[in-house]
């Protein structure tokens, strides 16, 4: 049976995004259970889960910058793709979704090499004790095996999304989570594996979700097929994508960048327990981010069709459903955390001087949780509508300029410490979203409001094939 494709060109923009965005919602949320799973079996292993919890924690800015080159690609290529579909050239779709596919194994397998050949001075430089150090280690050696699974997994299930199979999508996710959520107490606990069972169970998994995507995008059921003839990267092309794909990456890569500074800096003033600390935050905030990043993930693929067909009021009426929903989604979840923080912590670990320095500590890092609707909201416009310069600009902007040297600078100031780390957080939020939301609003909409009427980039795409 066929499966469920919707028509991006047609119907309620609402409900094109949502026909997308919520089946991508609960596959990204089945998605974080690869991590977050590990993270809550890891904190009950008996007499260490504190020490292995805040070991796997510092393996996390390697496995975002893995991610990383995943979006890379993926956010260039996906969101070209669409458009391409927009103007109804499938061929130029189809050879964009294979260079896509041959640039992320070729850079996986560069990243998984020097991941193994450099592993040990770089989990020490991002934090590690000599305590800490050997459950990151395994942990970290057995994920990089399945660094090409994973670059499948999130690099091309947005393929499968961006034709607008969007359960299809959800499924990708779904398989390898339960497989997961299954392994993890059997591997840690049942057969007493710990740390390494967490891991292995995630890299087979990853690779079940893998084998998934790619049984599907060359399968018949898929509008856009991978085939050999599309795998060959062609320069211009490629350097197309990566222009691009520069924005997911860099918000990835600043996200690890974070991590490590965060990590370093912690450990200096506050030692492995404020590294604990910041490990359940960034779980938590992993949780809180996931809603609008699954309502991102639907609606680029339908603002970069409309946007390619030339149906600038469908796009305009995208961007303002995503705008409000974030908005109020935002804001209820800053609200649930301020109310409910130390529920989040337990998820994680039960310690009581995690707790006690936990819940201070969360009330100021999500602190104006709000402002990042409207960063959230920017970004996927940028990215949708193929703004590679502004996309690229305002994830370096909120993360490096902002966030990495307050988290440097603050805790030097008034006898801060630690407090000045976390403080980093919603003032980056304020200024970073603001900053983000205002170009979007006179750069992007004035250029929206010169519509050039439903289909009539189709047209044009048409009729210079036809000269």
């Amino acid at each position: 049976m066929r499966a469920h494709q919707t028509d991006f060109s047609t119907g309620s923009v609402r409900r094109n995004i949502l026909e997308v965005a919520l089946p991508m919602t609960a596959a990204q949320l089945l998605n974080l259970l690869y991590n977050i799973v590990d993270r809550m079996f890891i904190g009950r292993i008996p007499g260490e889960g504190k020490l292995a919890l805040t070991g796997v924690g510092i393996c996390f800015p390697i496995i975002t910058m893995i991610s990383a080159f995943a979006l890379l690609y993926s956010y260039g290529g996906s969101p070209l793709c669409a458009m391409e579909r927009g103007r109804g050239n499938e061929k130029e779709a189809s050879l964009l979704m294979g260079n896509t596919f041959s640039m992320m194994m070729l850079t996986g397998l560069v990243l998984m090499v020097l991941g193994f050949l450099f592993h040990r001075p770089i989990l020490y430089a991002f934090g590690a004790s000599d305590q800490t150090f050997p459950y990151a280690s395994v942990y970290i050696r057995i994920y990089l095996t399945g660094t090409l699974f994973v670059m499948t997994t999130l690099g091309m299930n947005p393929f499968i999304n961006n034709q607008g199979f969007g359960s299809t999508g959800m499924l990708t996710v779904l398989i390898g989570a339960i497989l997961n959520t299954l392994l993890d107490p059997i591997f840690i606990f049942v057969l007493h594996l710990g740390v390494t069972g967490a891991a292995l169970a995630t890299v087979l998994a990853q690779m079940v979700s893998a084998l998934w995507v790619l049984r599907f995008l060359t399968g018949k059921r898929a509008i856009l097929r991978l085939t050999l003839s599309s795998l060959k990267p062609e320069g211009a092309r490629v350097r197309k994508i990566m222009a691009l794909g520069m924005s997911g990456f860099f918000m990835a890569f600043t996200n690890s960048l974070t991590q490590i500074v965060c990590n370093a800096v912690l450990q200096g003033w506050g030692g492995d327990i404020y590294v604990g600390v910041m490990t359940v935050i960034n779980s938590v905030r992993e949780i809180f981010n996931l809603p609008v990043g699954g309502l991102s993930s639907g609606a680029s693929p339908v603002l970069s069709f409309n946007y390619g067909e030339g149906a600038y009021h469908r796009v305009k009426e995208g961007i303002r459903f995503v705008a409000i929903v974030c908005i109020f989604y935002t804001l209820a979840a800053w609200g649930i955390l301020w109310l409910f923080p130390s529920f989040f912590i337990r998820l994680f670990n039960q310690d009581p001087e995690l707790l006690a320095k936990g819940v201070p500590s969360m009330h100021i890092y999500f602190f104006g949780f709000v402002f990042m609707a409207l960063q959230f909201t920017a970004q996927t416009v940028f990215v949708a509508l193929g703004k590679a310069r502004r996309a690229s600009f305002f994830s370096l902007f909120r993360k490096v300029i902002i966030v990495v040297p307050l988290t440097l600078l603050l805790p030097h100031v008034a006898g801060l410490g630690v407090t000045g780390v976390f403080m980093a957080e919603p003032i980056s939020n304020f200024v970073g979203g603001c900053a983000s939301f205002g170009t979007m609003l006179v750069t992007v909409m004035p250029e929206l409001n010169r519509s050039p009427g439903k289909g009539s980039e189709r047209s044009r795409y048409s009729s210079q094939k036809g000269k």
